[in-house]
């Protein structure tokens, strides 16, 4: 009798682990995305951002993941630096990172950005996490040689580190035929941060390399 109950107890044990097993591997993947006020979600409701469009986009299209805000408003390039490894402190499975754009309106060095953004991917690949690159793309104000510096910063990077590389953040709506009325209509008053219609053209085009991430991280 001692026996049969000794061996219902182990099975009931084998049953608890297994269980526990799959809760675990249940659980959804957590991306964090990393970046500046186009992440944080900046001049926009709470439900209209960046992380919470693109986390329905993701849910709406039979992922399950987490999308986690890390995106702080004014962030430089070197800004994020100083927070990754905090950021990091928390268990993640992948990264997002669209940085450079406070960058490109103080007019700094594009090998500032170059560095911060560089140490910024080293940080994850010590994490073991696969990234997303968003890339900016500088304006022509500065001249075509800051311009062709600050542009080659993204695909240099994804490739030296094995990152997956996005279209420039801002395409699908400069990509629209009347450039003017996609700017009134995407485009937030202070023109730089996209309206909530302008973000779901950003996240369509984002979601299925979030997805391609996503199986990377696998």
């Amino acid at each position: 009798m001692r026996r049969r109950l000794r061996n219902l107890a182990g099975v009931a044990g084998i049953a608890v682990a297994i269980s526990a097993s799959a809760v675990a591997a249940a659980e959804p993947a957590r991306i964090v995305a990393f970046g500046d006020s186009l992440t944080a979600g900046y001049g926009l409701p709470p439900g209209d951002g960046l992380v919470p469009q693109l986390q329905r986009w993701l849910g709406d299209h039979g992922t399950e993941a987490v999308v986690l805000n890390a995106g702080v408003s004014g962030d430089t390039t070197a800004g994020a630096l100083a927070r990754i490894d905090w950021t990091l402190s928390a268990p993640a499975d992948a990264m997002i990172v669209t940085l450079g754009g406070n960058d490109l309106l103080r007019g700094l060095p594009p090998e500032e950005a170059r560095a911060n953004l560089d140490a910024i991917l080293a940080r994850a690949d010590a994490k073991h996490l696969p990234v997303l690159l968003v890339p900016m793309l500088a304006p022509g104000n500065f001249g075509p040689d800051y311009k062709a510096a600050f542009d080659k910063i993204y695909s240099d990077l994804a490739e030296k580190h094995g990152a997956l590389l996005a279209a420039p953040f801002f395409a699908p709506i400069l990509a629209l035929p009347d450039r003017q009325k996609a700017l009134a209509d995407y485009m937030q008053p202070d023109g730089l941060h996209p309206t909530a219609s302008g973000v779901a053209l950003v996240v369509e085009a984002l979601g299925p390399r979030v997805q391609e991430l996503l199986h990377r991280a696998e």
